[in-house]
């Protein structure tokens, strides 16, 4: 993943930097000093991503379908 990709997905999915390196318990200056050749996106980030999404999108599923369960 490029640095440009990240940011995009960063933006696509509502979150800051800030706040990714919040969730990831990374320094911010870390995250600011990445960049293509010499000190890349690490190759988690993409995964963790992904993870996120798919974490984000299963809230809303959940929240959908609470009504119809009940308590149990």
């Amino acid at each position: 993943m490029k640095k440009q990709e990240f940011d995009e997905t960063l933006k696509k999915i509502g979150l800051s930097r800030q706040e990714f390196a919040d969730m990831t318990e990374l320094a911010y200056s870390t995250i600011g000093n990445w960049h293509d050749e010499k000190k890349p996106v690490p190759g988690w980030v993409k995964s963790w991503l992904d993870n996120y999404v798919k974490a984000k999108n299963m809230d809303k599923v959940v929240e959908a379908v609470k009504p119809y369960i009940g308590d149990k």
